[in-house]
């Protein structure tokens, strides 16, 4: 049976899922959004600004399972525009410094409630 994973630091899913569940000795965190958890809004500013709040979001949600970004084994990064994708990657630097994860990130047309990228894990509880 999966553990459901819930966070008042990271934004209340947009829908029916949970922001991670844990199931036997991994955590499988959904799609976080670049959203302020203190007002439920999606930050204003650059792409970079938006990618890191996602990170900062993902980041909580594991602390809340028991894990942390560095338990990270695999993330899928999605973007409204590849053309992005080299600052992007500096902001994804800047939480993955050594040991960065398995990556894949993939264009796509749309992105729920207007945002330009997001981000999911898998993680191992530490």
């Amino acid at each position: 049976m999966a553990e459901i994973i819930c966070t008042a630091n990271a934004p209340v899913p947009a829908g029916p899922y949970s922001q991670a569940l844990i199931a036997d000795n991994l955590i499988f965190c959904s799609g976080q959004l670049g959203i302020d958890p203190s007002d439920g809004k999606l930050v204003q500013g650059s792409l970079a600004e938006e990618a890191s709040q996602c990170l900062i979001n993902l980041s909580a949600v594991l602390i809340a399972a028991g894990s942390s970004l560095s338990a990270v084994v695999k993330t899928t990064v999605f973007v409204t525009d590849l053309a992005q994708f080299k600052g992007i990657n500096e902001t994804y630097a800047r939480f993955f410094k050594e040991g960065p994860p398995a990556r894949s990130t993939v264009q796509v047309s749309a992105l729920p409630l207007g945002a330009r990228v997001e981000i999911e894990a898998v993680a191992v509880k530490t």
